[in-house]
């Protein structure tokens, strides 16, 4: 749609990943997604695009040669298994190389345009370290469309927050060493990759700005949302970002069977509307998110649904169809955040 305010992003091949049966992180979670867009008439009030495959070249500007032809020599021979949770088909390296080039070219219109974006990608990307493909993942769809702005399109910060409800292990460790990028994790601790705690802020010049929350089994919206308005907003407003990415992640809803958090579907929406005032505020509209995690397929398509309604200014109204969790005491919120709140005061001032 021209005009649209948000580009979707999205390729029917993404659909021919096949990393298992019965595997978790199956296609019917973007057949859930596009049905119910297609339901709510979506598809007729934003800009859909196709992207292509990205060039060998943007991916291993971020991953090991040798990686990426493993996994194209494994999807070639007909699939098998990076490691004991990611499987590839035959289709897979197509379908990684896609779900990058759908983010390269949410971020390109985001700079050309200057409007945001929601890649609907699959496979996801944000456990890929820079030689390995685990936790479901092939290429890290998201750092290498950062470097990608960085490299090519001259952004000189960029700023990727992960809300998924695993720690996103491949963003961080792929720029660990760089003032460049402040990657910030809201996420659940313990929980896999088993990575993400306070302590690991980053390294050499890149100190201070690797940012971790991990939050207790059983944190929901206002744990999030506080997290967002005392950490997320100064650290942002101090680190000036020419653009903001997000790794969106929906399994921190409380009906998702792989962890064991209480976010609901109107609090990703308002998790949606503060990214959405931060890119407008500090990015000229330059706002890319990518689909992460996310297993139950109601709770994950109606918080995409959410999501994209904030982000295009629908005035939509998604509940979850039964009853959330109560909110945890305000004085339990507050003995979440306190220590992690002095830990970045070292760094930021909040």
């Amino acid at each position: 749609m021209k005009g649209s305010s948000i580009t979707l992003v999205y390729h029917p091949f993404y659909l021919e990943h096949d990393p298992g049966r019965g595997h978790p992180e199956r296609p019917a979670r973007l057949t859930a997604i596009c049905d119910l867009l297609e339901g709510h008439g979506i598809f007729s009030r934003v800009e859909l695009v196709n992207p292509d495959e990205a060039p060998t070249e943007l991916i291993t500007a971020v991953h090991d040669p040798e990686y990426v032809r493993t996994v194209a020599e494994m999807a070639s021979r007909g699939g098998g298994y990076l490691d004991v949770d990611t499987g590839l088909s035959r289709a897979s390296f197509r379908a990684a190389r896609l779900a990058v080039g759908g983010v390269i070219l949410a971020v390109k219109r985001a700079f050309s345009q200057g409007k945001g974006a929601f890649c609907l990608v699959r496979p996801p990307g944000h456990h890929a370290t820079s030689s390995r493909g685990m936790g479901f993942c092939l290429f890290n769809n998201l750092a290498i469309g950062a470097r990608y702005a960085l490299d090519v399109l001259g952004a000189k910060r960029v700023f990727i927050l992960d809300w998924d409800a695993h720690h996103g292990n491949g963003i961080q460790d792929i720029f660990y060493d760089t003032p460049l990028v402040l990657y910030l994790s809201l996420h659940q601790y313990p929980l896999y990759p088993g990575t993400g705690y306070l302590n690991e802020v980053g390294a050499n010049s890149g100190e201070g700005f690797t940012v971790n929350i991990p939050l207790p089994s059983g944190a929901g919206d206002n744990v999030y949302l506080k997290a967002f308005d005392e950490i997320v907003f100064p650290l942002v407003g101090q680190f000036e970002p020419d653009l903001i990415m997000v790794a969106a992640g929906y399994d921190g809803h409380f009906a998702d069977p792989l962890a064991g958090l209480n976010l609901t579907v109107r609090g990703y929406a308002e998790m949606a509307k503060r990214v959405r005032q931060l890119a407008h505020d500090f990015c000229e509209n330059r706002l890319v998110f990518s689909l992460e995690g996310g297993y139950d397929l109601g709770a994950l398509s109606r918080s995409v649904l959410a999501t994209i309604g904030e982000l295009a200014n629908l005035g939509l109204e998604i509940e979850d169809p039964c009853k959330p969790p109560p909110d945890l005491p305000v004085s339990e919120i507050q003995r979440i955040l306190a220590p992690i709140e002095t830990a970045q005061r070292r760094y930021w001032k909040l």
